[in-house]
Formats: C-alpha cells, structure tokens, sequence
C-alpha cells in the first residue's frame, strides 16, 4: 500500500494499491483483474494537476515500465512512444532522431498522456494543443481489450480517448506526428499592458507562437514571441549565466522570496509586482524548439485556466482587471495568456473554436478561493472551459452545455466502462455517475 500526493499538495490518497505494469499485455492482466474484483484504478502521471482527475481510489497504475520510445520513422515523422514517457525525456530522444514536437506547453514534467488526456497545450493561432498532435493510440479497456485507435480504426473512441481525463482506460502508448526538429528564436520584452491589448490579434496572428504574462496592479506585460529561424540561422542560445539569472534567480528563487513576503506584507505586492515586471528585461535568443518552449517552474502555486473564444479575450481580461481594482486584494503571480487554433477532438478546450486562454493563478500560501471564484463567474458568460486538469468547480451538466460532443464522449464512456472502474471523484463531477 502507498501514499500519494500531487505536485501543488491540492490532493492525495493512501492506502492504495501501486501496480508497476511492464507491458501492455501487463497493463490489460491487471486492468481486468481489478476490474472483476470491483477496484477502482487510476493510471497516474507525474501528478502535475492541480484537479482530482488522476486520484486513485484504491489501485494506482504507474506507467514508468512503459516509458520510452517504441518505434520512430524520420521520413513520415511518426513516433510511437510508451505513455508513461515524461516529456523531457520524449524531447531529448526526438532530437536525436532529429524531429521534434510541433508545439508544446511552457513546462515538461508531465508525461505524455498525462499532458494529452487533460487537454494541455502551448501557444500558436495555427497551432492546436498537444492532443492534436497524436493520431493514434492504445487503449486497454475494463475488460482487459486492447483497442487500436485512430482517425481510421475505432474513430469514435479516438475522438473521445485523446483527452479523456483518464475516464475511458488505460492509454499505454500514442503515436505522434512530429515535424524535423527546428529553432526558434525567442523574443522576450515588457511592454504596456494597454499596448499588447490594443495590438493583441496583430500579435497572436503575426507570430508562430505568442504570449504574455500580465502582473496585476500593474500596466505592464512581458511579451514571448517564438519564430521558426530563417534557413541557414544557427543556434545561439542565452548564456549560462544570463539564463541561470533570469531562469533560475529570478523566476525561481527572488520569486519565492517575493511571494513569501507577500504573504506577510500583502500591502507591498504592487510595489513588487511593478519590480517584477521590470526585473526580467528584454532578451533574445535562438535555440531547439523544445528548449524554448519549456522552463524551469519551481515556486509552488494554484492555478485556475479558463480558455475562451479568442474574439473576446481583451474583454474577459478587461472585467477580470476591473474586479482586481475592485477587490481590494492583492495578487502576486502574473495571469498569462496564450492562443490556439480551433480543432475537432470532441473534449478539447479548443474544440470548434480558435481560443484564447486566461490562466490565474496564486502563491500556495496565499488563499485563492475569492479570486478563482470571481473568474469563474466571469468567464462563465463567454462559454469559458475550464482546463481539464487545472482549478475550477463546473459539472457535468454545465459541460453537457459547453460541449456539442459531450453526450457521445460519455456513450463512449459507457460502452468501455459501463461499470466505472476508471471512476473516482473528479469524474464523477465532471461527467456524472
């Protein structure tokens, strides 16, 4: 029997069983023993979300025996990879097989169908989520079945299964497509608020990658263009001591330092929130895609991500700002705020739409409940969908509205599962009993 927590301490369980499969067939055994004996299980990542989506009740599956890359193919671009591969380590094996994902989130802790099956995604108005990436997959079901999934075999369940919040099975390997490994040349400077809000669609639509981070009690944002390099451009990447600098001393540890006095001194977070602001100064670089995508998140916090129609992202951040003023509290940690294209997975926040995503989030000693709430309640009018695997309080019924695909994901979900061993809380939430 084991103990186990998630990265942000928001969930845990104990007493579980911890089963450490070494092969599919391994996986299907122990899926359908534990199924018979009425178990519960949880196929569990690295525990990066902040949600309950991946709290095992009674028998924990871990997937370390499963993560590596099983086949790559250079010419097409597809790589078959175990599930449980974490995505550091899937980046370096795709460089040496000189291919690369073509976009990715701002951190790699995650595994691989951890990241997918909640739905996680980077930046880019052509661009979708990680999910959107995959164009097959092996699902083990309850009774021990092993599905093979794709646009062209069991179409339904691979609509439904890329991200699934681990409702419908196990998913013991994916297949990428992945694109020739490529540099991208990082553009980072602050810029005033009201001009990134003003020039917003010029930005998001003008780059392959764009994003901003805005500090609250604050008219500033630092701005992140990403751009593939001409033919020809060589890396030139920032150096150790400027990124161990602004990576490591600045966005880690003076960060922690700032949050823990902020926690004591809560008056003093404007006044540090305008230094923040101005600490990371303007740099550029050019360096592998996966090493510019990805940095280093070490300061402990809560986040909430809503993602809504792109057409109305300067207006949800305009109210959210207004209630900031209004509030009269203070928030240390800057909202970030991303893009992506519109796709057609049948759970994805992204789903028939292109989307802008508004990420808060609040030091971890810092309550967070008043500002997530208000959020919540803004985005709500703007059909906002909530991130599978981070903060927020929608159920079934309010999904069964901000989805047009919701009643066939959980026809899919009875057909596999109709006895919910993959079940705990938080899908019992989000997709009922």
């Amino acid at each position: 029997m084991s103990t186990w927590r998630n990265w942000a301490g928001t969930e845990s369980a104990t007493g579980v069983e911890v089963l450490r499969p070494g092969s599919t067939d391994e996986v299907a055994a122990a899926v359908k023993a534990a199924a018979e004996q009425g178990k519960k299980l949880k196929a569990v990542g690295s525990g990066h979300s902040f949600t309950g989506c991946s709290v095992p009740e009674q028998v924990m599956v871990r997937l370390d025996g499963l993560s590596a890359i099983q086949s790559a193919d250079r010419t097409s671009g597809r790589v078959t990879v175990g599930a449980g591969t974490g995505l550091a380590k899937l980046n370096a094996g795709l460089a040496s097989f000189d291919l690369a994902m073509a976009n990715l989130g701002d951190i790699d802790k995650q595994t691989i169908s951890g990241a997918v099956s909640t739905g996680t995604h980077g930046t880019g108005a052509k661009l979708g989520g990680l999910a959107t990436q995959v164009v097959g997959l092996e699902l083990v079901t309850a009774d021990g079945s092993v599905l093979q999934c794709s646009a062209d075999e069991n179409a339904d369940v691979f609509a439904a299964a890329r991200v699934s919040v681990g409702a419908l099975g196990v998913i013991t390997s994916m297949t990428l497509q992945c694109v020739p490994a490529f540099l991208l040349r990082a553009q980072e400077m602050p810029l005033p608020l009201g001009e990134v809000l003003n020039g917003f669609d010029e930005l998001a639509d003008g780059n392959d990658h764009f994003e901003f981070y805005w500090f609250p009690h604050t008219d500033v944002a630092l701005t992140k263009r990403n751009n593939r390099v001409s033919d020809g451009v060589g890396a030139s990447p920032v150096s150790r001591i400027r990124g161990w600098v602004d990576d490591e001393l600045l966005s880690n540890k003076v960060f922690e330092l700032t949050n823990r006095l902020a926690v004591r001194r809560p008056t003093l977070v404007p006044r540090i929130n305008q230094l923040a602001s101005r600490a990371l100064s303007a740099r550029e670089y050019v360096d592998a895609s996966y090493k510019v995508f990805c940095s280093e998140r070490n300061v402990v916090f809560r986040e909430s991500e809503y993602a809504v129609p792109r057409e109305k992202l300067v207006e949800v951040l305009g109210e959210l700002r207004a209630w900031i003023d209004r509030s009269g509290e203070r928030f240390p940690f800057p909202i970030e705020v991303r893009v992506a294209a519109a796709d057609d997975i049948w759970l994805s926040t992204a789903q028939g739409r292109a989307t802008a995503y508004i990420a808060i989030h609040q030091y971890h000693r810092l309550d967070h409940g008043r500002y997530f709430a208000a959020f919540e309640q803004i985005v709500a009018a703007y059909g906002g969908r909530p991130h599978w695997g981070k903060l927020h309080t929608l159920g079934a019924e309010r999904f069964a509205e901000l989805y047009p695909h919701f009643g066939d994901f959980l026809a899919v979900r009875d057909r596999l599962d109709p006895r919910r061993a993959f079940a705990n809380p938080y899908t019992r939430q989000v997709f009922g009993d």
